[in-house]
């Protein structure tokens, strides 16, 4: 691994890690909305930088660099989760047959985290970084390796997914002031 001994990147990987630890830990909570998996998650990405901290310390965008990393990690423990499911739905089956799974209630559903929690991945990802986080298009795109132009549109569409969840009297304009409110922290 190329990891970097000197005290003075040392120093420097400190004082990021001090400054940025809790704000990716809120993102890893807020895309995977597991509480208890968050502060693992921003963990390991930061440990994943310190192992290419002389690349990332010279990245133009180190903090978009490490939100990136934080997301690829939600991503993959979200598609992980969603596979353990699958298999132990298998053996919850009813032999000879399918199993019914009821349609959830959309109507009773009035939280922004689990009305989040339901929407795909880069949707929740772009509205989480661009509301939660106030991050620009041009921000978003870069830490999620998208475009712009995919930004705006997976946002706007999340938007109209998180209405839809919220309720149809839910205007867009309190469903991104209900996601901006998670910037403080929220319950992490």
């Amino acid at each position: 691994m190329g990891t970097v001994v000197d005290d003075a990147a040392a120093a420097e990987f400190h004082e990021f890690f001090e400054a940025h630890y809790a704000e990716l830990a809120r993102l890893a909570h807020l895309l995977t909305g597991e509480a208890d998996a968050a502060d693992d998650l921003a963990a390991d990405a930061l440990l994943a930088l310190w192992h290419r901290w002389d690349r990332v310390r010279n990245a133009d965008h180190p903090v978009a660099y490490a939100r990136g990393v934080v997301a690829n990690l939600a991503r993959t423990r979200i598609r992980s989760a969603v596979r353990e499911r699958r298999r132990i739905a298998l053996f919850r089956a009813p032999r000879g047959g399918g199993y019914a799974v009821d349609d959830p209630d959309v109507s009773t559903i009035v939280d922004v985290q689990g009305a989040l929690r339901r929407l795909p991945f880069r949707k929740r990802a772009c509205v989480v970084l661009r509301h939660a986080f106030d991050l620009s298009e041009r921000d978003t795109s870069l830490v999620l390796g998208i475009s712009v132009g995919t930004v705006k549109s997976q946002t706007s569409r999340a938007v109209v997914e998180l209405q839809r969840l919220l309720g149809p009297e839910t205007p867009a304009a309190r469903v991104q002031v209900a996601v901006a409110a998670q910037r403080g922290g929220g319950t992490h």
